[in-house]
């Protein structure tokens, strides 16, 4: 039947059979990680815009004692930062 000689060719024709296909294979596991990478990063960057944009909304909503309070600061020192967040008076 098959000699040790055509066993041997059957072999190695597996193996460069094998090293043939995994190039493209290697090479289409990239590319998939690369597409996977570029939407976890994609999803993680909208997911902090939407964090940042309530953010905003809360601190665009809130009045000067709140957002002094929000900071932790004393008693004293929430008073003057409210009269520093405070608008001027319209009359000099």
């Amino acid at each position: 039947m098959f000699g040790l000689l055509d066993w041997i060719k059957i072999g190695a024709g597996a193996a460069l059979g094998a090293l043939i296909a995994s190039g493209p294979l290697y090479l289409y596991g990239v590319h998939n990680g690369r597409q996977q990478a570029a939407v976890a990063a994609l999803e993680a960057s909208v997911k902090a815009l939407r964090e940042r944009n309530d953010i905003d909304a809360a601190i665009s909503t809130a009045d000067a004692v709140d957002l002094c309070r929000d900071i932790g600061l004393s008693i004293d020192d929430a008073a003057e930062c409210v009269r520093r967040l405070a608008p001027p008076d319209a009359k000099p």
